[in-house]
C-alpha cells in the first residue's frame, strides 16, 4: 500500500484560528503531554500501563510476569510512569503494588486501545 502525502495545493492561513489556537498552546504546557507519551510509546511501558488498566493494582512480580521481563526491569518502568504522574504505588510489608494514577490515564489507556483495534479493522 502507497502512502501519499496530502498537503494543500495552495497557501491559505486563517490568522484568527490561528491566533487562537497559538494563544492556547501558551496556556498550556505541550511539553510535559509529549512525554507523556513519549513514555507510552514505549512497549513494555505500554503493555504495562494496559496490565495496570485491566487490574485495580498489581505487585510488581505480578507485571514482570505479565510483560516477560525481570522484576527488576518491571520496577525501572514502573518508576518511569510513576515519575510521570502516570502511576502511583503503595507498600504492604516486602511488596510493593502499583496501580494507574487516576481515571484520566486509565481513560487515556483505553482510548488507545480502542482506537488501534478501529485502525486494524481497516487496515
Amino acid at each position: 500500500m502507497v502512502k501519499e502525502i496530502v498537503s494543500c495545493e495552495v497557501t491559505c492561513v486563517d490568522e484568527e484560528k490561528v491566533t487562537r489556537v497559538q494563544s492556547k498552546l501558551k496556556e498550556e504546557n505541550p511539553f510535559d503531554v509529549a512525554k507523556i507519551f513519549k513514555a507510552l510509546s514505549d512497549d513494555t511501558r505500554i503493555r504495562i500501563a494496559y496490565a495496570l488498566a485491566q487490574e485495580d493494582e498489581l505487585c510488581v512480580c505480578d507485571v514482570a510476569n505479565i510483560v516477560g521481563a525481570t522484576t527488576a526491569t518491571a520496577s525501572h518502568h514502573l518508576r518511569l510512569l510513576r515519575n510521570l504522574g502516570l502511576a502511583k504505588y503503595r507498600k504492604e510489608g516486602k511488596l510493593v503494588y502499583y496501580s494507574l494514577d487516576d481515571e484520566h490515564v486509565k481513560k487515556l489507556i483505553e482510548v488507545a486501545f480502542a482506537h488501534q483495534k478501529e485502525v486494524a479493522k481497516l487496515e
